[in-house]
């Protein structure tokens, strides 16, 4: 797995200050990405274990909120197998701070629908997630004055809740 980049102290993805890793790959190609330099997975450096400590270092502080997963798409297969250890070791060192992923993939019809019976990385990596903004980001539905999402079709999701209940539970956002 690539990566583009990793913000250490990033505040427009997710709430409160954030750690943010943006994997490079992307197979939705969305009209308008902010991104598409990663949307090439050969983009951006190899993601290794000491990028890996690096991001855990960062992670150390307080007033460090969680770890947010950006592309490039983070649900692209080879992405997910990248990303499993250094999720494991996120709750494992880090319990209380959140994780959040942004995909361009729908969580009913892809991610739970098809991904967690392909591969099984998805079933355990969903495990570790806390927050889902699921959509492909869609220009004629751009809208700046969303919280944490570029597009009104786009969803804030409360993955763990929504895997007990087997409904979608939005996140509420005042």
């Amino acid at each position: 797995m690539n990566y583009a980049e990793i913000k250490k102290c990033d505040v427009a993805n997710g709430p409160g200050v954030r750690v943010s890793l943006f994997v490079s790959g992307c197979t939705h190609h969305c009209k308008e990405c902010f991104n598409p330099e990663t949307w090439n997975f050969n983009y951006g450096q190899l993601f290794t274990e000491d990028t890996e400590a690096k991001i855990l270092k960062f992670m150390e502080p307080d007033y460090i909120k969680g770890l947010t997963l950006l592309g490039g798409e983070p649900l692209e297969y080879c992405n997910q197998q990248g990303l499993l250890p250094l999720l494991r070791k996120v709750k494992k060192l880090y319990p209380a701070k959140s994780i959040w992923c942004f995909t361009g993939y729908d969580f009913e019809k892809d991610v739970t629908g098809r991904m967690v019976d392909e591969w099984e990385e998805t079933k355990e990596l969903l495990s570790y997630i806390d927050v889902m903004v699921d959509g492909e980001f869609m220009a004629d539905k751009k809208d700046l004055g969303l919280a944490f999402k570029g597009s009104s079709n786009q969803r804030t999701i409360l993955v763990q809740e929504s895997l007990v209940s087997g409904m979608i539970v939005y996140l509420e956002q005042e």
